[in-house]
């Protein structure tokens, strides 16, 4: 070979579509005195920590390659957390565009004793693929297959426009105080 010729990347294997529940992740925590704050409720960052921890494995699920967090959209936190609870986090893909997913988690917290479990946090997470040097690489297609797939699909659609939009908006702003 020449050395002045170019040298040309293989083309990328087409990839193939996977199903939501492909990606579908559940992480359970027992929740001790380690996890509490102040007021002897589970602190806010353990949960947020263990809501990127699930939505990473999702990510990677889906992809087949190391993700890494590149937003949280709307991280709610519904009803305090008790020690002694036992917590469950389910992530799964939301939506996939070329290099980038959105993961939405479910945090249920339990009871175990009263049997007694609740809806205690929600989020939304952009998880972006990346190769070993850390460079965005494609992630497969997502084809939705139930109603609420469907809606979650259209839903973090709408939600990417609107972090698309904000992004332009931020870098307009920059530009002008620049």
């Amino acid at each position: 070979m020449d050395s002045s010729e170019p040298l040309l990347e293989p083309p990328l294997p087409a990839m193939q579509a996977k199903a939501p529940s492909a990606s579908t992740s559940v992480l359970a925590h027992f929740m001790g005195i380690g996890d509490s704050n102040a007021s002897q409720h589970v602190h806010g960052g353990t949960i947020m920590k263990l809501v990127d921890e699930a939505a990473g494995l999702a990510g990677v699920r889906h992809s087949h390659s190391r993700v890494v967090t590149a937003s949280i959209d709307r991280m709610s936190f519904l009803v305090p957390i008790e020690i002694g609870e036992l917590v469950t986090f389910t992530a799964t893909v939301n939506a996939a565009w070329r290099t980038s997913m959105e993961v939405g988690v479910r945090v249920v917290a339990e009871s175990p004793r009263a049997a007694i479990s609740r809806l205690a946090s929600t989020a939304y997470l952009t998880m972006v693929a990346v190769d070993e040097q850390g460079h965005p690489v494609p992630v497969p297609p997502l084809v939705p297959e139930t109603p609420d797939e469907h809606r979650r699909m259209r839903e973090a659609e709408l939600r990417r426009s609107h972090r698309l939009a904000e992004r332009v908006a931020i870098e307009r702003g920059r530009q002008q105080t620049g």
